[in-house]
């Protein structure tokens, strides 16, 4: 499947990468509550604001967030759609291993089965 659809792929990479980090979470999280400026999403965290940048850049990245200049003020706002693919993905994966464990459970009983004959 996913040789089928490398764009799909790379899309995920991308957004598993910008949601494995702690500090990129967290400012998803804010955002939820609305739009901010850069230096309010920075202000929590104690690092320079270089650093924090490459942060922000990743979540724009992955589609997560988009952001847009008045003057001198960026302002980051929450796209939350790109989160679909990844709950598509989790939810196959979850009915794949709860099938696989349901398998598993059923080989199991069938053992213990045949070892009460």
């Amino acid at each position: 499947m996913v040789r089928c659809m490398p764009q799909r792929a790379a899309d995920l990479d991308r957004l598993f990468r910008a949601l494995g980090d702690p500090t990129r979470r967290a400012v998803i999280e804010r955002l939820r509550e609305g739009p901010a400026s850069t230096s309010e999403l920075a202000r929590p965290f104690g690092m320079a604001l270089p650093s924090f940048l490459q942060h922000l850049a990743v979540l724009e990245e992955a589609g997560l967030v988009t952001s847009t200049k008045e003057g001198r003020v960026r302002t980051y706002r929450l796209t939350p759609e790109p989160l679909q693919a990844a709950e598509d993905w989790l939810g196959t994966q979850r009915d794949l291993w709860e099938r696989r464990l349901d398998q598993f459970d059923e080989y199991v009983l069938s053992l213990e089965q045949e070892q009460r004959r």
